[in-house]
């Protein structure tokens, strides 16, 4: 894999035309493959409350959740960009305990950036934690931490309003020093309209095709699950091929067809017989 991408490198997004990748991890396991293909970033988002911890959302993830994965997630992709994800309650009551939690993510687990929430309302932290050193990636349109203020998890910006607001948002986590935005779950043209009207580059979940990077949820990209968000593309489909392998293991295991000598150790000691 190719040196780490860097700050710098990714602000250049904006104008020089390059697309980069950017896909969540939470494990040793996965971060090495990540490692070794050709994607450059990763997001150790808090997202494993679902994918790995078996929540209903991501509220209940904590900030010590976020830090034991992105330590293994780090040991598995020493040379890729990691950004780790700042859970719900971790910068909401004060800027002393978001400049905090965001030092834990760079110095306890290697994070080379972080992200966080919100527009307007999350500026103030955005520009406190830039001011003490810390990268940070805004995060604007369906914000999972709040959307039950949503109704739930549904497309955002689809009124002229909307999209003014959502402007407004991107606009002030900018000019707060965040080196980069995400955008979630908005129509493509409304994207293109916030992208066309700031600086910084624009990493898209569900956010149409023109942005300068583009991320999904691995376990949706692979299929795990049956049912995806209309904008994650199934890269595979591994869900049913390991419910098959398992099943098939089941079986050799009650017709007594594994394990065969094949898969046994055959030294011969002297004596038993």
């Amino acid at each position: 894999m190719a040196k780490k991408i860097t700050v710098p490198e990714i602000r250049a997004l904006k104008t020089n035309g390059r697309k980069v990748a950017f896909i969540t991890c939470y494990d040793y396991t996965s971060a090495t493959i990540v490692e070794k293909s050709d994607i450059e970033m990763i997001l150790v988002g808090d997202s494993l409350g679902m994918t790995m911890l078996g929540y209903d959302g991501t509220v209940g993830v904590t900030v010590d959740d976020i830090i034991h994965h992105g330590k293994a997630v780090r040991r598995g992709a020493p040379t890729t960009f990691i950004i780790g994800d700042m859970p719900f309650g971790s910068y909401n009551e004060s800027i002393q305990q978001a400049i905090h939690n965001a030092t834990r993510f760079m110095t306890e687990f290697g994070a080379d950036a972080i992200k966080l929430e919100g527009g307007v309302r999350s500026a103030a932290a955005v520009k406190a934690i830039v001011e003490a050193g810390v990268p940070v990636c805004g995060h604007i349109g369906l914000t999972p931490q709040i959307s039950s203020n949503m109704g739930g998890f549904k497309v955002q910006g689809k009124s002229m309003d909307a999209a003014n607001m959502l402007l407004r948002d991107a606009k002030a986590i900018e000019e707060a020093g965040a080196f980069m935005l995400m955008i979630e779950g908005v129509p493509a043209t409304v994207s293109k309209y916030i992208r066309d009207n700031i600086n910084i580059p624009v990493v898209g979940i569900g956010a149409g095709p023109g942005c300068e990077m583009q991320a999904l949820i691995m376990h949706d990209m692979l299929g795990f699950y049956d049912w995806v968000p209309k904008f994650a593309k199934k890269y595979a489909n591994l869900g049913p091929e390991m419910l098959e392998a398992f099943n098939e293991y089941h079986k050799d295991i009650v017709e007594e067809k594994f394990p065969t000598t094949e898969y046994s150790y055959n030294t011969k000691v002297e004596g038993l017989e």
